[in-house]
């Protein structure tokens, strides 16, 4: 735990159980009326909704909890950590910048979109840095978490983007746009978890040899004189 402080691991651990418990305590209290398969989350949200104010709670502490895991997670490059934290203040946006009961909102639908391309990008500007900064760490014995290679990064953040083209185009098409996005929010929510993971299994750094001073050398050579 000596490269993660303990409350940036219970931060991300947090983070899903907010979203799945915020929008699934909604959904019962919505009724029977809702349907989670072709209505998305901000239905829940909208200005009137039986469950807005459980949802609205359980998207701010979502976002603070990307926050507070992108403050803590030390061993990402700086650009990712900042992209994570805006993503979640995006988060804390989108749930106070609700949608109307009817019709749309173009404020929340810009929250929206700029918090979904933070949270995509993060993973690749958390390891851009990181991959090419551990370099010398490899070398010392140090291996990189696995979830900031550059390698994973890509690939998670090129699987985020194919979801939010298919959350776009359930959208279009009026089709299971509520299961393409809380595919995509699920995914988004659970990769800082998996990349905090991945640091608690880091190998530690080899402790430096300290350094005693020159040695004497008519010293050493008393002593193997003593010896014979």
């Amino acid at each position: 735990m000596r490269f993660l402080p303990w409350w940036a691991v219970v931060s991300s651990a947090c983070a899903p159980l907010f979203l799945v418990g915020g929008w699934a305590v909604a959904a019962v209290l919505e009724g029977p009326g809702y349907d989670p398969a072709t209505e998305t989350i901000s239905v829940l949200a909208a200005d009137g909704a039986a469950g807005r104010g459980v949802l609205t709670v359980a998207l701010v502490a979502l976002g603070v909890c990307h926050v507070v895991t992108a403050y803590g997670l030390r061993l990402a490059a700086t650009p990712g950590r900042v992209a994570l934290g805006c993503g979640g203040l995006a988060v804390i946006g989108m749930a106070l910048a609700p949608v109307p009961r009817s019709g749309g909102s173009l404020t929340h639908g810009w929250v929206v979109g700029v918090g979904f391309a933070l949270m995509a990008v993060w993973p690749v500007l958390a390891a851009s840095a990181s991959a090419s900064a551990n370099t010398d760490a490899s070398a010392r014995g140090r291996a990189v978490p696995w979830a900031l290679r550059l390698s994973v990064s890509l690939v998670v953040c090129l699987s985020m983007g194919a979801g939010a083209l298919w959350f776009l185009g359930e959208l279009h098409r009026h089709g299971a746009d509520g299961v393409a996005e809380r595919v995509l929010t699920a995914v988004q929510t659970v990769w800082p978890l998996v990349v905090v993971l991945s640091c608690l299994r880091r190998e530690p750094p080899a402790r430096p040899r300290r350094w005693t001073g020159p040695r004497d050398a008519s010293r050493d050579d008393a002593s193997r004189d003593d010896v014979t």
